[in-house]
């Protein structure tokens, strides 16, 4: 009987590319605020979050998806036919199937790429990344597109006083591709599914369709419990992923956390002891939280700015929904 062959694999993968897109309108806190009876000021003390992006009508999720895939695919210096596989990580993909992905692949004319959606909630970029990293070691892709991607204003409820001021919408992505040196890290990942209630859709589409008065099934969050679950239990899977990676916080240049909270943000950083020189991301301030696109779009404006530069040690720690987490050191691309 004959063996099974197995393609030969590259050594190590590494982020080759960068690509983002934000949607063009602007939405301050002043108008959001009268619907939720707040203020600009409540909203800022406690998220961070000065105005967020919410895409127009023809910014759809698919149509971000492909903007930022073309930055980070003219990036990485490689024709999109090189991509072997396409992943979107993302929740707010309203049908059910087929996959944006396979939408995104044909745009891109990658010619018969593999490609899939991710469902792990702001997690997803991360995992993401690590399933690319894997494929390439094991031989399985050379170039894969690896996309966070969000319409949360479709499934946010714009009078609910705890959640309407924090979600909001945009894409970014990476290509990952074969290299000689180590570029990501293993990833810390897992769950725990105990606290699912913690953030969730308020229904199914079961409810919504046997509702007499059907609404989109909106997000729902129980903001105090999140903030105290990941400010701390966030450090522990940072530190694990700094550990397994063989370096230390003072070895780091940039810190991207999943932009969910600035207060989590600082939180995480005071827990880990992050050293001063480390620069942190906060995008949240300008765009909100994207769930899934969140890392992504806070690396590629720390880039435009000058915080982060080709070749630094970034680490990324990203937690949402389910509760899925994530965590992994990158070179930044």
């Amino acid at each position: 009987m004959a063996g099974i062959e197995i393609a030969p694999g590259a050594p190590y993968a590494t982020l080759l590319g960068l690509g983002s897109y934000r949607p063009s309108r602007v939405v301050p806190n002043s108008e959001i605020v009268e619907a939720i009876d707040s203020s600009d000021e409540w909203i800022r003390q406690r998220s961070g979050i000065r105005e967020r992006r919410w895409a127009t009508e023809e910014e759809t999720l698919q149509m971000m998806c492909v903007e930022a895939s073309r930055k980070a695919v003219e990036d990485a210096g490689i024709d999109a036919r090189q991509l072997d596989c396409v992943i979107v990580a993302t929740v707010s993909h309203m049908m059910q199937t087929p996959a944006v992905a396979t939408l995104v692949a044909h745009d891109l004319g990658t010619e018969q790429a593999a490609a899939f959606d991710v469902s792990a909630a702001c997690a997803g970029f991360c995992h993401g990344v690590a399933m690319a990293n894997d494929m390439i070691r094991s031989g399985s892709a050379r170039h894969v597109l690896v996309i966070g991607a969000e319409r949360l204003s479709d499934i946010t409820d714009p009078t609910d006083r705890g959640s309407a001021f924090i979600f909001a919408d945009g894409a970014g992505a990476v290509v990952v591709g074969p290299s000689d040196t180590p570029g990501i890290g293993p990833v810390v990942w897992g769950s725990d599914g105990e606290q699912y209630d913690l953030i969730r859709s308020r229904q199914d589409w079961r409810d919504v369709i046997t509702d007499d008065e059907p609404r989109m099934p909106h997000l729902v969050m129980q903001g105090n419990a999140v903030f105290r679950w990941a400010s701390f239990a966030m450090a522990k899977i940072a530190q694990q992923a700094l550990d397994r990676a063989g370096v230390s916080a003072d070895d780091l240049d940039v810190f991207v956390p999943h932009q969910a909270n600035m207060r989590i943000t600082d939180a995480m950083a005071r827990s880990m002891k992050l050293p001063s020189h480390v620069r942190i991301a906060r995008d949240i301030a300008e765009q909100g939280n994207t769930s899934a696109a969140s890392i992504p779009l806070a690396l590629d404006r720390m880039k435009d700015e000058g915080e982060a530069s080709t070749g630094d040690l970034a680490l990324f720690v990203a937690f949402g929904a389910g509760l899925a987490y994530a965590a992994q050191v990158v070179v930044v691309p």
